[in-house]
């Protein structure tokens, strides 16, 4: 299964995908909700935040993000590559990868897993299938 660890041109890209499938999420829900009158503001935030904070954790958890299943790539534990992280190691790894942006990046060169800072902060790491 492993084959090895991907380059940062693949993690950029695989970045730059979900995030255009998280905007056109987010404006696929926002013409559906704009049919319906009812719906508050308060509650279109909730559904927003939710697609935005809880995509990442949650498809890299149980799966995989569509970027990364594009790219090839997947997020694993550091001590065990051959499992995923759990919940709670994917929501400390993705605040800190959007807080630090391309900085986190910054790691990828100097270790030979090419973990980034997220990945070192979290436990994970990513793998090349």
């Amino acid at each position: 299964m492993l084959q090895g660890y991907p380059k940062l041109i693949d993690r950029v890209q695989s970045t730059l995908i979900d995030t255009v499938f998280i905007v056109v999420l987010s404006l696929a829900f926002a013409n559906i909700l704009e049919k319906f009158d009812i719906v508050q503001v308060n509650v279109k935030i909730i559904i927003f935040a939710g697609i935005v904070i809880g995509y990442e954790p949650l498809c890299i958890t149980f799966g995989t993000t569509l970027g990364n299943y594009i790219k090839g790539i997947r997020v694993r534990k550091n001590a065990d590559p051959t499992k995923r992280i759990n919940i709670l190691q994917a929501f400390i790894r993705y605040p800190i990868k959007l807080l630090l942006g391309w900085v986190s990046f910054l790691t990828i060169g100097a270790n030979a897993k090419r973990r980034a800072i997220h990945d070192i902060v979290s436990g994970s790491v990513m793998i090349k299938l």
